[in-house]
């Protein structure tokens, strides 16, 4: 159910102006600590995150500005540069921000970028010449591996268009399931990159089915000779497995399927079995922020508990991030005024986050919405301002959040303007009883009813009966089945 917001009027359900924006404060309220943040990342996906940290925090744009230009020199792509003053321009540009200019904080390093740029064209026409080369000698797992370096290099370079043609493309030269296994796979790391969550779930598809097939063909080797040892073969299996989780957990999470995501962010194995995708793609920390937003977000008391606390690889990941478990206690414990203040204080970290920040205040939402229903249920009448000291808000964001809840169909009571009290719809469970009871006598009746006509239709010969032959037939079939 969709609710109109009174112009000029606040609301607590209405995100405020610099949040729509997504400008997030960096202070003793919110802290935030960027170097010790970036420092579980790498390659292509730490510049990304400091990209996005300039145009979220502009508190941190200058520091951030100076780790990029430091990034971007371990990259191979020049045009990075420009990326990353856009962002930084785009936020100066604000009224209420104040920076310096990019010229005074670091400067651009144009021999590199031309160094860099020879290389790059260079590299491009030998792996162009290599590939023809091997096009024109039909020299198949030479093609694909000639695409797969284009592939690798066109990414690498910053040319996902043109990256992902050649990953597709070395589809057609594939001979075994491990070859095509790895191409989902590399194709995989393109679209996360690019935040592409809508391809994602086909190459996890396809990359599950090659696995099985893979796995089979390992397992008859080993029954007609001697091969790898097994331990050996499901390690690798359990860490493609964990890699296809963390990806189907990003689909799901860029659908705002909340409670898939968050029952495949608890099912992921441990930090080693993701392998390279640690920091190059995703932080440890990272998966105890989706899991544990996700699952409070959407899934009940009872399910957090087996599953979340109860889970001992996913606890390894809320060591990276303590104020996690203090989150998940205090929201098990009912005491929701340090749930929605832990999700405030740490708000920062959530918005800076390239995966989540457009999922978060939906996700904060969700989760305020749970707690003021959990609250009530115990209650058959509650005052509102015992309900705002347990929320720590005014009564009146207290009776707009509750008439929002009762208006959707969470609570089941309402609210008393006058007197501020919350009361729940008295449900009679004994006429509940005698009208399920009556229901079900009802239907017994009619069944009653069609089986007497059936027996006297039966008695009076009145029966159409189908032909021999299909008597036959049933017959037969009848002491088949009894057989």
């Amino acid at each position: 159910m969709e609710i109109d917001y009174i112009e000029n009027e606040v609301s607590i359900l209405q995100p405020p102006a610099a949040q729509r924006r997504r400008i997030r404060p960096v202070d003793d309220a919110h802290p935030f600590d960027l170097d010790a943040y970036i420092s579980g990342y790498s390659g292509r996906t730490a510049l990304d995150r400091l990209v996005h940290t300039i145009s979220t925090c502009p508190t941190l744009a200058p520091q951030a500005l100076k780790l990029s230009f430091a990034q971007i020199e371990e990259l191979r792509d020049p045009t990075l540069y420009q990326t990353v003053m856009n962002a930084y321009d785009a936020v100066a540009d604000l009224p209420e921000v104040q920076l310096p200019p990019t010229s005074e904080l670091c400067p651009v390093n144009t021999v590199w970028c031309e160094e860099v740029t020879k290389k790059n064209q260079a590299e491009r026409t030998k792996l162009e010449v290599e590939l023809k080369t091997y096009s024109n000698n039909m020299i198949k797992e030479s093609i694909r591996m000639g695409h797969r370096d284009l592939g690798d290099f066109y990414r690498a370079t910053g040319d996902y268009t043109q990256a992902l043609k050649h990953y597709t493309k070395s589809r057609e030269f594939c001979s075994t399931s491990q070859h095509v296994l790895d191409m989902c796979l590399s194709v995989l790391e393109l679209v996360i990159e690019q935040r592409n969550y809508s391809h994602i779930s086909s190459y996890v598809f396809k990359a599950e089915g090659a696995l099985d097939t893979a796995s089979a063909a390992a397992a008859s080797n080993s029954t007609a000779g001697p091969a790898a040892p097994p331990p050996k073969r499901s390690a690798e299996r359990d860490q493609v497995q964990s890699k296809l989780d963390f990806a189907m957990a990003l689909f799901h999470l860029g659908q705002a399927n909340y409670e898939k995501a968050a029952q495949l962010f608890l099912k992921i194995g441990p930090p080693d079995s993701l392998g390279d995708w640690i920091g190059k793609l995703v932080a440890p920390g990272d998966f105890a922020v989706y899991g544990t937003l996700c699952a409070l977000a959407s899934m009940s008391r009872s399910a957090i508990k087996s599953q979340l606390t109860g889970n001992a690889i996913f606890s390894a990941y809320i060591e990276q991030e303590p104020y996690v478990r203090d989150l998940i206690q205090s929201y098990l414990s009912s005491d929701f005024k340090n749930v929605l203040e832990l999700l405030e204080r740490y708000s920062t970290r959530h918005y800076v986050d390239i995966h989540i920040y457009s999922h978060v205040y939906d996700l904060t939402n969700l989760i305020r919405n749970v707690a003021v229903v959990l609250y009530f249920q115990p209650f058959q009448t509650i005052r509102l301002d015992r309900m705002s000291a347990a929320f720590g808000w005014t009564v009146d964001e207290v009776e707009k959040e509750v008439v929002a809840l009762i208006q959707s169909g969470q609570i089941q009571g309402r609210v008393d303007s006058q007197n501020k009290i919350l009361k729940a719809r008295k449900v009679d469970h004994r006429a509940e009883l005698f009208a399920r009871a009556i229901k079900t006598a009802a239907e017994i009746q009619s069944t009653n009813r069609k089986l007497l006509l059936r027996m006297r239709l039966q008695q009076a010969d009145l029966v159409v009966k189908p032909p021999k032959s299909r008597r036959e037939q049933d017959r037969a079939t009848e002491l088949l089945q009894g057989d």
